[in-house]
C-alpha cells in the first residue's frame, strides 16, 4: 500500500488517516470539502459514549465507572437500534472503546476530568449509566478535533487539502482507484491504493438540520454511482432539540440528560403522555412525540425548561450552550428555550462490514457515512464519536492488511432515471420536509418521489453537483421510506404505526446496471 485517499476531514476521517501512518508509509492525502474545522464534528457537544476500566486493587483492572458494564452500553445501543442493529457491530463497537479513547489521549485530547483524576462522566437519554465522556463541558467535538488537526499536519506523510470536493469516484476493472476533485476550479483525479469515503451524512436534505452547510450526501452520491450497495437510508435522525433561532443550532441531548424537561406552549410538561421515560426517551421517540403534539395542539414549537438546573451549573457545565443562547436572545437560567426537531444523522449508507469494506473493491467507508448496522433504525446518542474512532481504526488496519476480501451484498437494483426540470436546493429540502420527515405516510411519499423523479441539476459547480447529490440521495430516501411498510426507529409510518416484527430486516439498493 502506498497511496491512501482519505474524502472528508471529521473525526472518521482524520482517525483513519493517523492510524493508516501508524501502520503503514503510505502517503495519504485527506480531502477536506471546506475549512478544516467545518464538519460535524467541531459542532458536537454531548460527548462520546465509552466504558473506560478504571483501576482496582493490587493492580487489577475493574471494567466501569459507577457500575457499568460493556454488555450494558451493548443492550442499551441494542434498545435504542429497535431491532435492527448488526449485533456483532454493536459488540465492537462498546468493547473496543476504551482502548480508543485512551489512543486519543495519547494524541492529546483533554478530557473533563474530576478532581481525583478520573473521567467526568455525564448522562444521555437511553443510556442506563453515566459514561458520556466530554470536553470543556459542551465542546466535546472540537476537543476531539483539534488534537486530530495538530497531529495530522504534524505528520509529513500526511497531505491536507482544504476547500477540496470529490465530484466522483474513479474505477478501473471495477476497483476505485481514486476520485475526481475539484479544488478552486480545477479538476484533478487523484489516484489512489485505497480510497475512504468519510464524508458524514445529508442533513441538507431537510430545511431544519443541525448539520453544517457541507453535509449534502456526497459520499452516498458517489457511492451509489460506482455501484457499492447502500441500506438502511430510510432511517434518519431528527434531534429534538433545535434551538427555533436561525441556524437551528443543537441544545444539547446532555441537557435533558441533567434534569431539564419539554414543556409545551400552555407551559404543561408533555412527554410523559408518550413514553414512560419522559425526556430520557430514545431520540426517535422524543423527535416523534414532539412531532405528534405539535400536530395535535397546532403549535410550531416547544420548550426546553432548563431553569431548575440552576445559572452557575449552567454556566459550568455547558459553558457553549449559554453563550449560544445568550447570542440568541435568551437566559436559559430564566428563559424557556422554544425548540423543534431538525435533521441531524443518518443512520444509513454505504453498506460496509466491520472492516469498513463495502461492496465495490478499492471503497472503503467510516463514520456517518457508512453503515455498518452498528446504529440500526436510530443511533443512540453520543454513539457517533465512537463509530468513527473505532471503525477508523478498523478500516485502518485492513487498508495495512491490505486485506483483499470484500464482501458480496445482496441487494435490490434500483434504475433512477433522471429528471426532465431543474430544481433548486431549496426545492428538494421542501418536499423532504413536507413528507419523507419525521411523520410520513403512504400519500405524502408517492407525492415527494413524484416530484422528486422530475427533477435534475446539471451542472459542474460545485453548488450544481451538491444540489445533484441531495437529489439523489432525497430519491434513496423515498424509496426506501415507502418499500418499509412499518413504523420502526426513526423511520415512522402513521398508515402503518406498529412495528412489524421484533428483528428488522434491511432495505438494500444498488443501482441497476
Amino acid at each position: 500500500m502506498t497511496a491512501v485517499l482519505v474524502i472528508g476531514s471529521g473525526i472518521a476521517g482524520l482517525y483513519t488517516a493517523l492510524e493508516v501512518r501508524r501502520r503503514t508509509d503510505a502517503q495519504v492525502t485527506v480531502l477536506a470539502k471546506g475549512a478544516l474545522v467545518e464538519s460535524n464534528t467541531w459542532y458536537a457537544q454531548g460527548g462520546i459514549a465509552a466504558v473506560i476500566p478504571e483501576p482496582g486493587q493490587a493492580g487489577e483492572r475493574r471494567l466501569g465507572l459507577q457500575n457499568d458494564s460493556i454488555e450494558s452500553h451493548v443492550a442499551d445501543t441494542l434498545a435504542a437500534g429497535a431491532g435492527h442493529c448488526d449485533r456483532r457491530a454493536a459488540r465492537i463497537l462498546c468493547s473496543e472503546a476504551a482502548a480508543q479513547i485512551q489512543r486519543l489521549v495519547d494524541l492529546g485530547t483533554l478530557f473533563d476530568r474530576t478532581a481525583d483524576g478520573d473521567f467526568a462522566v455525564g448522562r444521555e437519554a437511553a443510556h442506563a449509566a453515566s459514561r458520556i465522556l466530554h470536553i470543556g463541558g459542551d465542546a466535546t467535538g472540537a476537543g476531539i478535533a483539534a488534537p486530530l488537526v495538530r497531529a495530522a499536519q504534524a505528520d509529513p506523510g500526511i497531505g491536507v487539502w482544504e476547500h477540496a470536493f470529490a465530484a466522483d469516484l474513479v474505477r478501473d476493472n471495477g476497483r476505485v482507484t481514486g476520485a475526481v476533485v475539484v479544488q478552486n476550479g480545477v479538476h484533478r483525479v487523484v489516484s489512489a491504493d485505497a480510497v475512504v469515503l468519510a464524508t458524514g451524512g445529508a442533513g441538507g436534505l431537510f430545511q431544519h438540520s443541525t448539520n453544517p452547510s457541507v453535509a449534502t450526501g456526497d459520499g452516498v452520491a458517489a457511492a451509489w454511482r460506482a455501484g457499492a450497495a447502500v441500506a438502511d437510508l430510510e432511517f434518519f435522525q431528527f434531534h429534538p432539540t433545535s434551538l427555533n433561532v436561525a441556524g437551528h443550532p443543537l441544545i444539547s441531548e446532555a441537557v435533558r440528560g441533567e434534569g431539564a424537561v419539554l414543556r409545551d406552549a400552555s407551559g404543561r410538561r408533555f412527554m410523559a403522555d408518550y413514553h414512560p421515560a419522559g425526556e430520557l426517551a430514545p431520540r426517535d421517540v422524543v423527535s416523534r412525540s414532539i412531532a405528534l403534539h405539535l400536530a395535535r395542539t397546532g403549535g410550531e414549537e416547544v420548550f426546553l425548561d432548563a431553569t431548575n438546573l440552576g445559572a452557575d451549573f449552567l454556566a459550568q457545565r455547558f459553558p457553549t450552550l449559554s453563550a449560544v443562547t445568550a447570542r440568541a436572545g435568551f437566559d436559559w437560567t430564566r428563559d424557556l428555550l422554544p425548540v423543534v426537531p431538525a435533521a441531524h444523522y443518518w443512520m444509513g449508507g454505504v453498506v460496509t462490514d466491520t472492516a469498513g469494506r463495502t461492496s465495490v473493491p478499492g471503497l472503503y467507508a467510516v463514520g456517518e457515512v457508512a453503515r455498518t448496522g452498528v446504529h440500526g433504525a436510530n443511533r443512540l446518542a453520543s454513539n457517533s464519536l465512537l463509530e468513527g474512532l473505532v471503525f477508523g481504526a478498523r478500516a485502518a488496519e485492513a487498508i495495512a492488511a491490505e486485506r483483499m476480501q470484500w464482501p458480496a451484498v445482496e441487494a435490490e437494483a434500483l434504475s433512477l432515471a433522471p429528471g426532465s426540470v431543474g430544481a433548486a436546493r431549496a426545492d428538494v429540502q421542501r418536499v423532504m420536509s413536507d413528507h419523507v420527515s419525521i411523520l410520513r405516510e403512504d400519500a405524502g411519499l408517492r407525492i415527494a418521489s413524484k416530484q422528486l423523479a422530475d427533477w435534475h441539476s446539471n451542472g459542474s459547480s460545485v453548488a450544481e453537483r451538491e444540489t445533484a447529490n441531495l437529489l439523489l440521495c432525497s430519491r434513496l430516501v423515498a424509496a426506501s421510506a415507502l418499500a418499509r411498510a412499518e413504523s420502526r426507529g426513526a423511520h415512522y409510518r402513521a398508515d402503518f404505526p406498529d412495528t412489524s416484527a421484533p428483528e428488522g430486516s434491511p432495505i438494500i439498493l444498488r443501482r441497476a446496471p
